[in-house]
């Protein structure tokens, strides 16, 4: 299963009244694994950016204005996430500025269907408990020291930690799930022969031939029905 950890950075909260994106960050997972696939894009918002939004992620209007626009990169960005579900912290917000962005293209809109909100799986599960990306961080143990501004790439990276924590962790795939990688060309390649391989030299006994004698003593007085004596 492909999933895509994402996060935007954008100049205010309504994208209706012409805020707009200035950074994608997102993170692609296979089976739960890092694939070592991300997406990042710094975008022009063609317009001044708010000190308010300023003082979340430290771009400035200067540092962006170089970037490109949104529409020179929407398409690279839908044919990056595809039909993968997307698993984004507070979704309604990030779908939001999306599918804007995506409208004033003409591309389809990603369906809300697509998105996994892991601010509503955390108040489910705690409920009544603090669901911000960074106490789900204090929660679990994950390091977000590095996080002192808010950055897409960043924030992306700290989600799918906290993500698969949220949803049990990793153990459930370590073994059984085959592993994924991501080649040169950005493909990613399933390693089907996730099987453990043979011991080149067999375990030593860990019985004694005394306890191997006193066993089959026991077990010969049960009779040749005896399941012990079924045994290989």
């Amino acid at each position: 299963m492909r999933e895509i950890v994402l996060d935007t950075e954008t100049t205010g909260f309504d994208p209706e009244q012409g805020d707009r994106i200035v950074e994608i960050g997102a993170v692609e997972l296979f089976n739960h694994l890092p694939t070592g696939r991300t997406y990042h894009q710094y975008i022009n918002p063609e317009r001044d950016m708010p000190q308010g939004a300023f003082e979340v992620h430290g771009l400035s209007s200067e540092f962006l204005s170089d970037k490109p626009v949104f529409a020179a990169i929407g398409r690279d960005f839908a044919e990056f996430v595809g039909d993968a579900k997307l698993v984004i912290h507070n979704a309604a917000f990030d779908m939001k500025f999306l599918n804007f962005e995506l409208k004033r293209m003409g591309l389809p809109m990603l369906p809300w269907a697509q998105a996994i909100d892991t601010l509503a799986i955390a108040r489910q599960r705690f409920p009544g408990s603090p669901a911000s990306l960074d106490a789900l961080c204090r929660r679990f143990g994950v390091d977000n020291s590095r996080r002192e501004k808010h950055g897409a790439l960043l924030d992306s990276e700290i989600l799918a930690e906290v993500y698969l924590e949220l949803v049990g962790g990793r153990q459930p795939d370590l073994v059984l799930a085959p592993v994924s990688k991501a080649t040169a060309g950005g493909q990613v390649q399933l390693n089907q022969d996730w099987r453990p391989m043979p011991r080149p030299a067999p375990l030593a006994p860990r019985i004694t031939a005394a306890e191997t004698e006193a066993h089959d003593a026991f077990v010969a007085k049960l009779g040749d029905a005896a399941l012990w004596n079924k045994r290989v």
